[in-house]
């Protein structure tokens, strides 16, 4: 296994001192999904987030949940039932055992993945990335999904990856941190054009179309602490897929996407998360 942990842009004090500034007075959506799910790797202003968000939304560590399960039915299905074994992962948050990497290599050992993420706190964790097989290749890449030619041009993507080959593309609950739609869709789409025929773009994006109240008051505690959280209607949702082939059943709540036998069930107030994979021809 190749390990790889790597910053975009110029090696200078100024990146370097930004690359660490964790801008503990400002929550993270990353930080405050670590709290949600019950890790350490948070701060005050994330925790205060976090309980405001889930007394206004009782069910919101159900919908993560359902969030980061969801991602490990994509990663499988992508590795046993498409055969995809090279993995881009945007927006990869703060790592939670089991990571990509040990689902697509519990099934492909000699799966690839790269992963990335603009938090300071995620690339501090990094290592925790690495841990695969021998077999295969893993790297960290500290990148804005916004820029997305610094992201594709990277020499770590690169090595790690071949895009002459189909690349399994995640952006799991990462859109609904862009608030214009424009640049939203531009984002998933410049990355989604640099990916070869037979790729394949899984994503969930955030929905209040179940239980707008509630998700109201968890949009705004967001936005008063300094993070983005845009919701999007179905309508919007689907746009992210445009011009690809989306695999059954299509776009539905991620909780209904290929749900594992003996899934408990789940309320679709509780979930405030559309899902899809899809195909680029």
């Amino acid at each position: 296994m190749t390990v790889v942990v790597s910053g975009s842009g110029h090696r200078n004090s100024e990146h370097e001192r930004r690359l660490h500034d964790l801008q503990t007075d400002q929550a993270h959506g990353a930080r405050i999904y670590d709290y949600i799910l019950g890790g350490k790797d948070n701060y005050a202003v994330d925790r205060e987030v976090g309980d405001a968000s889930m007394l206004a939304w009782p069910a919101l560590r159900t919908h993560m949940w359902a969030n980061r399960t969801f991602m490990h039915r994509v990663g499988r299905f992508l590795a046993a039932e498409r055969g995809i074994s090279q993995f881009l992962d945007i927006g990869t948050g703060i790592p939670t055992e089991p990571n990509l990497h040990q689902i697509v290599q519990g099934v492909r050992p000699d799966s690839r993945v790269v992963y990335t993420d603009n938090d300071p706190i995620v690339l501090a964790h990094a290592r925790a990335l690495m841990d695969g097989t021998a077999e295969g290749r893993i790297a960290y890449i500290h990148a804005d999904m916004r820029d997305t030619h610094s992201l594709l041009s990277s020499p770590q993507l690169r090595e790690v990856l071949d895009l002459g080959q189909p690349v399994g593309l995640l952006i799991i609950a990462v859109v609904h941190f862009i608030e214009d739609d424009d640049e939203a869709y531009r984002v998933v789409r410049q990355v989604v054009d640099a990916m070869p025929s037979g790729s394949y773009l899984a994503a969930s994006i955030a929905t209040a179309d179940f239980d707008p109240v509630p998700l109201a008051a968890v949009q705004q505690q967001y936005r008063d602490h300094g993070e983005t959280l845009q919701f999007r209607t179905r309508a919007q949702a689907i746009r992210f897929f445009d011009g690809l082939e989306l695999e059954e059943p299509g776009l539905v709540q991620i909780h209904k996407w290929h749900p594992d036998a003996g899934a408990g069930v789940i309320a679709d107030t509780d979930v405030a998360m559309y899902g899809a994979v899809a195909r680029k021809p």
